[in-house]
């Protein structure tokens, strides 16, 4: 089958940046605390104004434009998020409407963090079946709308964004090459929301326990982490006939520095092409990988032909891996 190939990437961040110094106002914490355990050192936040929907906006009107294409181009959209808008209408819905596309399909998934990785995976069949010729993919968060900035362990590390990726067929040996996607529930009580769903609706007393925000385990997700990421980015590489030494570029989920250097430790990846950038975004849970590969793509760390590993892990737990040659 015909690969999908990236022909336009995009990133938003709101405006709005939480520091550690503004941290160490809000909640028993410090600068030092905080870099010590996730190498973060600022994120951004959504403003009032702002909601899932209006970040994904911004990373997907600049995907669509360097890919040289409008709005009425793209024949389906694939949206990857924790914080929708509200329940229904989905973001990709509000996303359809808001760029101009026309009555195009659209799709949300939740995966959690790793949503970015499904995201593209689905984005990439339709292409490969031959269904669509261009597949709007993003990954766009407002992780501060579920933040508890009493609880020390995870309001340091979420953060809000959004990035998005227009997939076209492939015409050379350029593309998506693979996915590897798992989920193992056994794990959801390490990272979860209580609140908010059919068990636990909204009520007075869910609001009062503070069941509407992220809660964590923040020592067994390093470990559960750290091996979902080397397990899958071992395998998929071993399926496709590479080594750690063919990657050119590894681009994590940027959930924590922690997470990602033993992560690189154990497929044998040195920290130089593995590309980082959780000390100024924090985790931005679906759009952290797109993030990324923007900034990358930006910044000249990738070159035509390099073999490119991407890996997320989320909440669920739910985790994967893509290969793809740039």
């Amino acid at each position: 089958m015909t690969r999908a190939k990236i022909i336009g990437v995009g990133a938003y961040a709101p405006k709005r940046i939480l520091t550690n110094a503004d941290l160490e106002r809000i909640v028993a914490t410090s600068d030092a605390w905080i870099v010590q355990r996730s190498g973060i050192r600022e994120r951004h936040v959504a403003d009032e104004s702002e909601a899932t929907s209006d970040l994904a906006l911004r990373a997907a009107q600049q995907a669509i434009e360097r890919a040289n294409l409008v709005p009425e181009d793209i024949d389906f959209i694939a949206v990857g998020t924790t914080t929708p808008d509200m329940y229904f209408p989905t973001v990709g819905n509000i996303l359809q409407q808001r760029l101009g596309c026309r009555r195009v399909g659209s799709v949300d998934m939740l995966a959690a963090c790793a949503s970015s990785i499904y995201s593209l995976s689905i984005g990439s069949q339709f292409i490969q079946t031959g269904k669509y010729q261009r597949v709007l993919c993003v990954g766009a968060e407002t992780l501060s709308r579920i933040t508890d900035y009493s609880d020390r362990g995870t309001c340091v590390l979420l953060a809000d964004a959004a990035g998005a990726a227009v997939l076209a067929p492939s015409t050379d040996e350029r593309g998506l090459i693979d996915f590897d996607l798992y989920s193992d529930g056994q794990y959801w009580e390490l990272l979860y929301m209580p609140g908010g769903g059919s068990r636990h609706p909204a009520t007075r007393e869910t609001v009062d326990a503070r069941m509407h925000y992220a809660k964590m385990k923040g020592a067994e997700v390093f470990k559960v982490a750290v091996r979902m990421f080397s397990d899958c980015t071992a395998r998929i590489l071993e399926r496709n006939g590479f080594s750690a030494a063919d990657v050119d570029l590894f681009i994590p989920h940027q959930a924590n520095l922690r997470i990602i250097e033993a992560a690189a430790r154990r497929v044998d990846l040195p920290m130089e092409r593995v590309f980082v950038n959780v000390d100024r975004y924090g985790n931005t849970g679906a759009a952290s990988v797109y993030v990324a590969l923007e900034e990358a793509a930006s910044a000249g760390r990738l070159r035509r032909g390099d073999l490119v590993l991407l890996a997320a892990f989320g909440g669920g737990f739910a985790w994967g891996a893509a290969l793809m040659r740039w």
